[in-house]
């Protein structure tokens, strides 16, 4: 039998009172389970941190002592247990280490998404699937309107732009999965990275995801017009306004973000509407909860035929 309260909202976040536990609380809880370290879901202050091994790796490199005050590291597809709820990760596709929170309780399966994305990725474990009775999928993008262009036809941009490219993007994630498709698809760019995506880069190749070809920034560097792709986090991307002899581009799939398709790369790691769709038809779900966007064009499209929830 599906329980309509299973997980609720509250001031801390997503909820799961048959288990005591957080899914990504917004505010430190004593049990938090952690789908992957981007900072809007692993925050610092938590005392019980269940994750998998790579994102407990960049909490402890962003919050250091703070990261939390035990960390539970679970591989992969292990089953544990919190309270009287069974739980697994499942890989998500979002980023490295990112994972899908499959709950089992009294019979029944729930799977909450968190952030996660179908296209391919070299840079994280790729998604799996597993049958469940209620899919809690993030909605972001939940719109038909909403179709991701292929992130390979977008790098693939690059190659006609013969000056050297200041390129803003998020240093977790985001910034790997653009040294990866460089490397693949715009192989005579020359990839200079800030030395604060450093760090990072260092955890993916630990642990076995080599983004691509690559060298710390210098400025002697940038000073010769050779193809270098200078890859550089918002913060910096934004002090750098009147940078010269060089083309602004800036990769995000956020609305927000975009300026226009000369000077915005449209590559999301978050699932499109099709993909959405495409999940559902994986995972079977008899109902779908929604959450961290709009709800309303699933629970029309579906209508009668799959119940459809909002939960924010």
């Amino acid at each position: 039998m599906i329980l309509d309260d299973f997980v609720l909202i509250d001031d801390k976040g997503l909820y799961c009172k048959y288990g005591d536990f957080y899914l990504d609380p917004k505010l430190p809880a004593k049990n938090a389970v952690v789908t992957h370290a981007h900072a809007d879901h692993a925050i610092s202050g938590n005392i019980d941190v269940y994750c998998t091994r790579a994102t407990a790796t960049i909490m402890q490199l962003r919050y250091e002592r703070t990261a939390a005050k035990v960390f539970h590291i679970v591989p992969f597809n292990q089953p544990f247990t919190i309270g009287k709820v069974k739980i697994t990760f499942i890989p998500a596709g979002h980023m490295l280490g990112s994972a899908q929170i499959l709950m089992e309780y009294e019979g029944t399966r729930y799977l909450y998404t968190g952030d996660y994305k179908l296209q391919p990725d070299a840079t994280c474990e790729p998604i799996e699937w597993v049958k469940t009775d209620v899919l809690i999928t993030e909605s972001t993008f939940a719109d038909p309107a909403v179709i991701h262009p292929d992130p390979v036809e977008e790098i693939k941009k690059i190659n006609d732009i013969k000056i050297n490219i200041l390129l803003g993007a998020y240093g977790l994630g985001k910034s790997q999965r653009l040294i990866n498709l460089i490397t693949e698809h715009a192989p005579r760019k020359k990839i200079l990275v800030h030395h604060k995506i450093m760090p990072i880069n260092a955890i993916y190749e630990n642990m076995g995801y080599r983004p691509g070809k690559y060298q710390v920034y210098g400025r002697k560097l940038m000073k010769v017009q050779d193809e270098f792709v200078y890859i550089v986090p918002p913060f910096t991307f934004d002090s750098y306004i009147r940078a010269t002899g060089v083309k602004r581009l800036f990769a995000s799939g956020w609305k927000n973000l975009q300026v226009n398709s000369q000077d915005t790369l449209f590559i999301s790691d978050h699932v499109d509407w099709n993909d959405i769709l495409e999940t559902i038809t994986r995972t079977q779900p008899k109902q779908v909860w929604t959450l961290h966007g709009d709800g309303r064009h699933l629970k029309n499209h579906f209508k009668d035929e799959i119940f459809v929830k909002i939960l924010n």
